[in-house]
């Protein structure tokens, strides 16, 4: 039965992915590009969940690591002999290497990973706004790196001749993944602890619980599974290193936020719906026509709206649209809190 309880809460969000998927080869190949974009944001979402969500802690910084990984994979999947003419300044090795798509996939979560154990060792040691105002600086720095240092990138220019690779299929395969290794280490003992640091960080450093130890590894973790989401992203459509910065951590946010950020079910409700409203948003400011009328709304309104809705989230229901809880079918849920009330509940 608790295996059972806990399967659930792994196949709510993964079967909301697949028929998401799904759901996306029945429209033109324009709109499929939204659903596509939902897809890579789940991943995104998720590899934030992985540590705000059990942590506690907000990081504006998680969007360096998608950044990270999609340079890295961006790089070293455009074909050697188009890399002299967009990227003439790259450092030798750079310059002289591609590799195919799925290992600068595996090379983007392995930078994203790295990146995000460098910053943590000296930053896990913070908590509330220093920690927030900490990583808000880290990417910063990492945006500035990716414009202005033409020997790891493009620079200032568009990054252009990747590989477009992540379609439905791979965007749904790769979103699955994420939510497989944040489904695993939230039932895993570090998922457990760390969730044990963020409800009562005393009691929990009083039965010998390392907090800087257990966010660390949820730090890394997540920079990892950010990395990966970031070589998704590159190979979806063309970037500037703007596209990686302020924007898409707004947004990102604004999705953990909005589904609720203490579960894993929330974090894929928070990608999905909010995805579908930027996409319909998007649509209308460049003039969406409804039943033979043109919607044509102001350049910007989608992050308006957004901001608003964000905010009435958090005003009305502050643990989000599913309560912070994870996806339970309704007849168990009796059983779940007796048997195994699991990392945040039943929904």
């Amino acid at each position: 039965m608790r295996r059972l309880i806990g399967l659930q809460e792994l196949a709510g969000p993964a079967v909301l992915v697949v028929v998401t998927g799904l759901l996306g080869l029945t429209v033109s190949a324009s709109t499929q590009t939204y659903f596509i974009d939902s897809l890579v944001n789940v991943s995104i979402v998720v590899a934030l969940f992985v540590f705000i969500g059990n942590s506690g802690v907000l990081s504006f910084g998680h969007i360096s690591f998608v950044a990270a990984g999609a340079w890295t994979a961006g790089v070293l999947s455009v074909p050697v002999a188009e890399k002299a003419a967009i990227m003439p300044d790259l450092v030798h090795f750079l310059r002289e290497t591609t590799v195919g798509n799925i290992p600068s996939l595996a090379l983007a979560a392995l930078v994203g990973g790295l990146c995000a154990m460098l910053v943590a060792l000296p930053l896990m040691r913070l908590s509330g706004l220093a920690a927030g105002i900490a990583t808000l600086g880290v990417l910063e720095i990492t945006h500035n790196l990716l414009q202005y240092e033409n020997r790891i990138g493009p620079g200032l220019n568009t990054f252009s001749s990747v590989p477009e690779t992540t379609g439905l299929r791979q965007a749904a395969i790769g979103a699955l993944l994420v939510i497989g290794a944040a489904y695993a280490y939230g039932r895993s003992r570090f998922g457990r602890l760390l969730r044990a640091t963020r409800d009562d960080a005393p009691a929990a450093r009083a039965v010998g619980v390392s907090v800087y130890r257990q966010r660390l590894v949820a730090f890394g973790l997540s920079g990892l599974l950010a990395g990966f989401a970031g070589g998704l992203y590159i190979h979806l459509l063309p970037l500037q290193a703007g596209g990686l910065y302020l924007d898409l951590t707004f947004i990102t946010l604004a999705m953990l936020v909005i589904g609720g950020a203490n579960s894993l079910w929330g974090a894929v409700v928070g990608a999905l719906a909010v995805s579908a409203l930027d996409s319909v948003l998007a649509e209308a400011e460049s003039g969406l026509s409804v039943f033979g009328r043109t919607i044509d709304l102001h350049a910007g309104t989608r992050v308006v709206v957004e901001g608003v809705l964000m905010a009435l989230v958090l005003i009305v229901r502050p643990s989000g649209l599913t309560g912070g809880r994870e996806f339970r079918l309704p007849r168990l849920r009796q059983r779940a809190t007796t048997l195994d009330p699991g990392p945040a509940g039943s929904a």
